[in-house]
């Protein structure tokens, strides 16, 4: 404070300075010289000079213009400071313009560096993008991103724009991986969910088939079912990977299917069979018949025995009858006719070589033999007895030729034995080795029959142990299965219908028939009142969840409805608001069907598809526009840089009013400043060429070369008010105003003009307005109000030369 204080007075205590001497005015440079000087400096600043010679020529210049022309043109930091120094205090317009053009370089360069830095950072979050784990929204920040960079790229250096785009491929190579890796899992899931519905399906319909009571489907259903289901599980398995347990589900469920289709395939085949068994009563042999053929049908255990075989069973298990007594002699006839047909039969069937037919029709030939007379008997006991012969002969013919077979079978049954193999697929391979030994009739062999029941037991001995402890399974199962009916029961007497959430329904019907599912296998017989328990709860609780899902299946559909409407709606970007909020309503809508909610899904996603795909086009045509538009805003910028000061008036308007057409067009920010900085240009070149023009025509009135009336209405009013001065000051005051140096003879009266301007100004006197308004005032003047004999030709030129310079 002390210091600032002795520095302030400092100021105020001035030593006594001697006595000036007389005064003597400081010598001013000749006319002429001044002149010469002026050129000169004139000439420099034409001719492309130094940051040295600008420096000089800006605090050193004879006048003001040529002084601030060359302030203006320096455009070095270090001149441009030091110039600011030494024009403080001294030249205030030189100090004014390089302290403006500090400031704009400095900001220019605070710019440039903001520019950079962008551009920096936005490379810098490519880079981090590509190799970022965050991939929520993945899409939209890289789309983000490449607008961003959009806005710099005109400004950014090859080498930035290499690093950028470097980057940004291995975004978009990170964004196709994330897009393919999306697909695959979707695949994965889809796989996963056709795998789920195969199963369902397959147990759905093996419970069905182990319903007492409904009808069984056709076979050709079920084999088609089967196929279908085949191909859909390979197709569901294909190149992913599947749970053991999954599997497991799956080959039980379809081999159960299999068996099922087969002894239904066999049941059909044997049809008139079993309708000639059941048609008649035989006893013993009757007895045999029956039993092969329910051998041969093998009906697979699990599934309730269809009527043809109920019927072959109860016949079976019902007491042989008594034997048949014998036929009055008017019956005798056609019970011998009726052996001599099975002996025929018979005969054709060895002559055949059909040994199990030939069995059975030898069998029936004994059983009717039986109830003929002594008599009628002994007529036909011969044939009979041959055709017994030939049987005998076929049978161990037969037997030779199956010999290998079955001992091949019996290898086989052995090397099943020690295998250890699952116990399901190992009763199933049992059950097949022994299905192919009754095909092949049987065996006299005794040794032969019993190394192959030997080895059948030895194989089974290992499943005996599973089979007991899934019977212990199938109980847990059950008592399971109880307890989810159980908690079932208890949701739905407790469940309020008008204030349930609903999510939270569905949800429990999915557990229930997912731990229904899981708890299996169970005992078919004591199932069925758990299962028709179940199947009564669950179809309470889908009743009203259903009439749910159809409401918000019915508000999505109206959902879906309202973006199709939208997707030629005007204007774009209230129908891209009307999406999102569709979407937002969209997600707020409660359960529906899993199949249908998907198809309404992408129906309203390829609807708002529709509609964002219109931004892209639009942002593509306003892309191609604005290229188009720049390209012609180019190529005219290329036509304008060639005019100058001394172009047409009609090519400087042309060109202006083109670039204000293509100012409207879609410009980049940087065109646009361009069109706008050369459109101020041509505007500036337009009234300077309008100036020109009126300065041409006030020297031509000067030089008395037309009417001032009639080119200026008012002029009598600008003439009027100065009237008062003669032509000689008139002349000096244009030279003041045009700086225009004015012979030594009128400097003392220049002096005194200048100070009454001077005071004219602050009293807001006629000196105001414009140098070109003035100047036409004083043009006014000299044409209207001054006579003849005083506008002499040396003031006419001076006044004349007054104007050339402005």
């Amino acid at each position: 404070m002390a210091a600032f204080i002795q520095k302030l007075f400092k100021s105020r205590k001035q030593p006594t300075a001697p006595a000036p001497k007389a005064a003597v005015p400081e010598a001013e440079p000749q006319p002429d010289r001044q002149d010469e000087l002026r050129a000169e400096q004139q000439r420099q600043l034409s001719a492309s000079p130094s940051i040295e010679q600008l420096e000089t020529l800006a605090s050193q210049g004879v006048t003001a213009d040529i002084r601030r022309q060359a302030a203006q043109a320096i455009d070095s930091p270090d001149a441009l400071q030091r110039l600011q120094k030494l024009a403080k205090g001294k030249d205030k317009a030189v100090f004014q313009i390089a302290r403006q053009k500090l400031q704009d370089l400095r900001q220019s360069e605070e710019a440039e560096a903001r520019l950079q830095t962008r551009i920096q950072a936005l490379i810098q979050s490519a880079r981090d993008q590509a190799r970022s784990d965050d991939t929520k929204l993945f899409q939209a920040r890289l789309e983000a991103l490449h607008q961003q960079w959009q806005e710099v790229n005109q400004q950014a250096s090859p080498q930035n724009n290499t690093d950028f785009l470097s980057a940004f491929q291995a975004c978009r190579e990170r964004a196709d991986a994330l897009k393919a890796e999306a697909a695959e899992q979707a695949r994965h899931i889809d796989q996963a969910r056709e795998r789920a519905d195969t199963l369902g399906l397959l147990e759905d319909t093996l419970s069905g088939l182990r319903q007492p009571g409904e009808s069984s489907p056709s076979v050709a259903s079920l084999d088609a079912l089967q196929k279908t289901q085949e191909n859909r599980w390979l197709e569901a398995t294909r190149e992913t990977s599947v749970d053991k347990t999954e599997q497991k589900r799956y080959e039980s469920a379809m081999q159960a299917l299999k068996a099922y289709l087969a002894a239904a395939r066999r049941l059909s085949q044997k049809t008139a069979d079993i309708e000639a068994l059941t048609s008649r009563e035989d006893g013993d042999e009757q007895s045999d018949a029956i039993k092969a053929l329910l051998n041969e049908i093998d009906w697979p255990t699990g599934f309730p025995r269809p009527e043809p075989i109920e019927t072959l069973v109860a016949q079976l298990r019902a007491r042989q009858p008594a034997p048949a007594p014998v036929q009055p002699a008017d019956d005798q006839k056609a019970l011998v006719k009726e052996l001599k047909a099975t002996l025929d039969t018979l005969e054709q069937a060895l002559e055949a070589d059909c040994l199990k037919d030939s069995r059975q029709l030898f069998k029936k030939a004994q059983q009717q033999h039986k109830t003929l007379s002594q008599h009628n008997g002994r007529t036909l006991n011969a044939r009979l007895q041959l055709l017994g012969g030939r049987l005998r002969e076929l049978n161990d013919w037969q037997g030779f030729a199956t010999q290998p077979k079955q001992e091949a079978l019996c290898e086989q049954m052995e090397y099943l034995a020690e295998q250890p193999i699952e116990p399901e697929a190992k009763a199933e391979r049992i059950r097949e080795l022994q299905h192919e030994w009754r095909n092949l009739g049987g065996s006299s062999d005794r040794n032969l029959w019993t190394r192959f029941k030997q080895a059948s037991d030895r194989a089974y001995e290992p499943c005996k142990a599973y089979f007991a402890a899934k019977s212990g399974l199938k109980q847990n199962n059950l008592q399971k299965r109880e307890a989810i009916c159980d908690e079932l029961q208890v949701f739905v007497d407790n469940a309020d219908w008008q204030s349930v959430d609903w999510k939270a329904v569905d949800q429990i019907l999915r557990t229930a028939r997912n731990e229904w599912k899981a708890a299996w296998p169970v005992e078919f017989r004591d199932n069925r009142s758990v299962q028709k328990r179940f199947d009564d709860l669950i179809q309470r609780i889908e009743a009203p969840l259903n009439e749910e899902r159809g409401r918000n299946e019915a508000l999505k559909q109206d959902i879906v409805d309202r973006a199709q409407a939208l997707i030629s709606h005007e204007p774009l970007r209230d129908a891209m608001d009307q999406a999102k909020a569709l979407q937002t309503e969209w997600s707020d809508i409660g359960v529906t069907r899993h199949r249908e909610d998907r198809k309404l899904w992408r129906a309203f996603r390829q609807a708002c598809d529709d509609i964002f795909a219109r931004r892209e086009a639009q942002r593509n045509q306003q892309e191609q526009q604005s290229r188009e538009a720049e390209d012609q805003l180019e190529t005219l910028l290329t036509e304008t840089a060639a005019l100058d000061g001394l172009a047409p008036e009609s090519a400087l308007v042309d060109a202006r009013n083109r670039l204000q057409t293509l100012q409207q067009s879609p410009l980049s920010k940087a065109m646009a400043e361009r069109a706008r900085s050369e459109r101020d240009r041509l505007t500036v070149l337009l009234e300077s060429a309008k100036f020109r023009a009126r300065v041409e025509q006030w020297m031509d009135l000067v030089s008395g070369d037309g009417e001032p009336e009639q080119q200026k209405k008012d002029w009598q009013k600008r003439s009027t008010e100065l009237q008062a001065l003669s032509a000689q000051d008139i002349v000096i005051r244009a030279e003041i105003l045009t700086e225009t140096p004015s012979p030594d003879s009128d400097q003392a009266q220049r002096m005194e003009i200048q100070v009454q301007r001077l005071s004219e100004g602050l009293g807001g006197g006629s000196n105001s307005g414009s140098t070109s308004d003035q100047l036409e005032s004083l043009v006014a003047a000299w044409c209207l109000t001054q006579a003849s004999e005083q506008r002499t030709p040396e003031l006419q030129q001076r006044l004349l030369q007054a104007l050339k310079n402005l």
